[in-house]
């Protein structure tokens, strides 16, 4: 693999213009959004999007988010039926991924959508993002900026560790406020909830007024995400612990105390924020496997919990 001059640009009007030229030119630049940070590319460039699978590691069947401006830039490249615009209306610009048919007149390069007739589509709410999206003039193919099934980045620093060498850029929009991977529904009918994230399901549900069906990967991928195996630590994980045990550091929970407290309150959206930043501290080599205490099944706690269940499976380099 090509070996680059990964450059750390600030959040000013130059910095968000050299990120945009890097685009342009068919390069990857890492940047900010309310969820986490983006590995972004023009999704219309196959070369460009085919350097995120490369530096990322990643199943080129995993299909990869497009990031746009604005609604009427996403209905440029999908088709949106009325609980989509139902939908973007209500949460967009903000955490939730919609999963539509993709318009044949879109542009995208067939590697973004991994071959499926869809494409997921946001609009994110960071500012930073909407800015380069309006400089750089184009969608914007972008999965978590780290090694594929590895943590997901919250911070540039965090690009750093694990990209530093693969690509251009690195946009330092300082820490993520949400800290969670957007949620994605695919609004159906009937709607279905393909990853939990930053958005409640709770609230998508009450937009709606009908419940979203929970979808399994029996038939395969259909959205970022979904592999039983990600976000995983080097480190192993038990879950549900009420302490650790011998060798083990403790992330803890509410009156559960750790080495580390994703939110000594107990509250969700705390936690959701701290969640990935603190299971890399734990990860330092330095200590034997993270038990992380309890976390509760609602609001945004169904979203930690995906993403520790799936953190704590078995990986394929361990099979």
């Amino acid at each position: 693999m090509e070996s680059y001059e990964t450059r750390g640009l600030a959040p000013d009007a130059e910095g968000m213009r050299a990120a945009a030229e890097v685009l342009r030119a068919g390069g990857l630049v890492a940047f900010p959004t309310e969820t986490v940070y983006g590995l972004g590319a023009d999704a219309r460039n196959g070369i460009a999007v085919a350097r995120v699978y490369a530096a990322k590691g990643r199943p080129a069947f995993n299909p990869l988010i497009v990031h746009v401006a604005s609604l009427e830039a996403a209905r440029g490249i999908a088709e949106f039926g009325a609980e989509a615009e139902r939908l973007a209306g209500a949460f967009w610009p903000g955490p939730l991924t919609l999963v539509l048919p993709v318009r044949e007149e879109s542009g995208l390069s067939p590697l973004v959508t991994a071959g499926l007739r869809t494409v997921a589509v946001r609009v994110p709410a960071h500012p930073l993002a909407r800015a380069l999206l309006e400089e750089a003039g184009c969608p914007v193919a972008a999965p978590s900026a780290n090694p594929s099934g590895r943590l997901s980045p919250t911070t540039a620093a965090h690009v750093i560790e694990g990209l530093c060498g693969r690509i251009e850029a690195v946009l330092d929009g300082g820490p993520c406020e949400v800290g969670l991977e957007s949620t994605i529904v695919a609004p159906g009918p009937p709607p279905r909830l393909l990853r939990p994230g930053g958005l409640p399901a709770e609230a998508i549900e009450a937009c709606l007024g009908v419940p979203l069906l929970r979808a399994g990967v029996e038939g395969g991928v259909e959205a970022p995400g979904q592999l039983q195996s990600h976000y995983a630590p080097g480190a192993g994980l038990r879950l549900e612990a009420d302490g650790p045990g011998p060798g083990e550091r403790m992330l803890g929970f509410g009156d559960v105390a750790g080495e580390l407290n994703l939110s000594p309150s107990g509250d969700l959206t705390e936690a959701a924020a701290h969640l990935f930043d603190y299971l890399r501290r734990l990860d330092d080599g330095k200590g034997g496997a993270i038990a992380v205490a309890p976390i509760p099944e609602r609001g945004l706690g169904r979203a930690i919990n995906d993403r520790l269940r799936r953190a704590a499976a078995p990986r394929p380099d361990q099979a």
